[in-house]
């Protein structure tokens, strides 16, 4: 009620409506006469000595006040804040009912509704570590690190009861069906990006089967080795690896040096033997052509033909040697020819011809007919 309502003279505490503001001290001794009537007491006026009856309506009107006021601070608790990167999941006495975007959202209080903030943007990382068994029954130590997100924030926080470690055991499981299928080898050396690879579509699929929510983002491998009871005998199994591959690697370095060398000599060999036969071939046709020659001219004039034959053979075997030997008919004294005098000679005077040939052509004329005239002599001499 209004302190200056018309047609009233008081105000909320009893007090006539004068011009002065009321007095704090019989303000607050009022309030504590009222509040003592409500709760079934109190002291009486100005003696002290009566009591003052209790007051049902002021009490209806307190509760009530209270009970709004309640209320109010209790719609005030559902009132919440979605984060960039994050989803509200609402539920309604623990069934999920909405999921809230990024900013200010009102739900009816607990225990009525409720909600669950979850961080859909993070990237998060579990860890695994143990020792499996490898299609060629060896035992390798496996830690792989999974890193992953939320793409579905319901499915994460109502489908499974702990989301993380059903990501760990995912992890375990999908790693043992990869290992188990690859040989040792394979899994400690080049085969580390196709383990994890093959690591991260099983765990998909398995998580979504489960509806987790889950997504996958990566598998790394950080650490693939042997038990460390076997450590020393696997490290010499590599360095006995690492020296073969070495001595393969040699192997073909030199190949890839002589086989080209190789190939070149071949080719070069072929060449020369295309070459060859290209000479020979060439050259028994010129001996064919000549003999034709020689035979149309013996066919034409024989006895010519034959003595020109003749005197060419001569000439020719008689060039090749230094020393000829003649045994006269009816003779006892065997001829001696110096043939390489009688060549030097002839050399000697074929640079004197060619000496004057560079002065007097016309004697150079009579010089080359006399000394051929010479050498048919000679010709004949020895072939008689």
């Amino acid at each position: 009620m209004p302190w200056n309502e018309p047609g009233k003279d008081k105000d909320p505490w009893g007090q006539r409506n004068n011009d002065g503001p009321p007095d704090l001290d019989e303000l607050f001794k009022n309030l504590k006469n009222k509040f003592g009537g409500v709760f079934g007491g109190g002291k009486g006026g100005g003696n002290g000595s009566s009591s003052m009856p209790s007051a049902p309506g002021n009490l209806s009107g307190i509760v009530g006040f209270v009970i709004i006021a309640l209320l109010f601070v209790w719609s005030l608790t559902g009132i919440y804040i979605v984060d960039e990167g994050w989803r509200g999941v609402e539920t309604l006495f623990g069934a999920k009912t909405e999921i809230t975007q990024a900013g200010p959202h009102w739900h009816f209080p607990f225990p009525i509704e409720d909600v669950e903030l979850i961080n859909v943007s993070d990237i998060r990382t579990a860890r695994s570590n143990s020792k499996m068994l490898t299609s060629d029954e060896n035992i390798v130590v496996m830690s792989i690190e999974v890193q992953y997100n939320v793409k579905d924030a319901q499915d994460f926080a109502f489908n499974v009861r702990d989301p993380d470690l059903t990501l760990q055991q995912t992890a375990e499981t999908a790693i043992r069906e990869v290992v188990g299928n690859n040989d040792m080898d394979l899994i400690i050396t080049e085969g580390r990006a196709v383990v994890g690879s093959e690591t991260k579509s099983i765990m998909q699929q398995i998580l979504d089967n489960y509806g987790t929510g889950i997504n996958v983002v990566s598998v790394n491998m950080d650490e693939a080795q042997p038990p460390e009871e076997v450590q020393d005998a696997f490290n010499d199994a590599i360095k006995a690896r690492e020296d073969e591959q070495r001595i393969v690697n040699e192997a073909n370095a030199y190949r890839n040096g002589v086989v080209p060398q190789a190939r070149g000599e071949g080719e070069g060999l072929l060449e020369q033997a295309a070459a060859y036969k290209t000479r020979v071939v060439k050259s028994a046709e010129g001996e064919t052509s000549r003999f034709n020659q020689l035979l149309t001219q013996y066919q034409l004039a024989p006895e010519v033909t034959r003595e020109r034959l003749y005197i060419d053979t001569i000439e020719r075997v008689l060039s090749q040697s230094s020393k000829v030997m003649i045994d006269v008919e009816k003779g006892n004294n065997l001829m001696f020819l110096p043939l390489d005098q009688l060549l030097n000679r002839r050399q000697q005077a074929d640079s004197a011809d060619q000496r004057l040939s560079n002065t007097n052509s016309g004697s150079n004329s009579i010089t080359d007919g006399f000394t051929r005239s010479n050498s048919r002599s000679r010709s004949r001499e020895i072939t008689q």
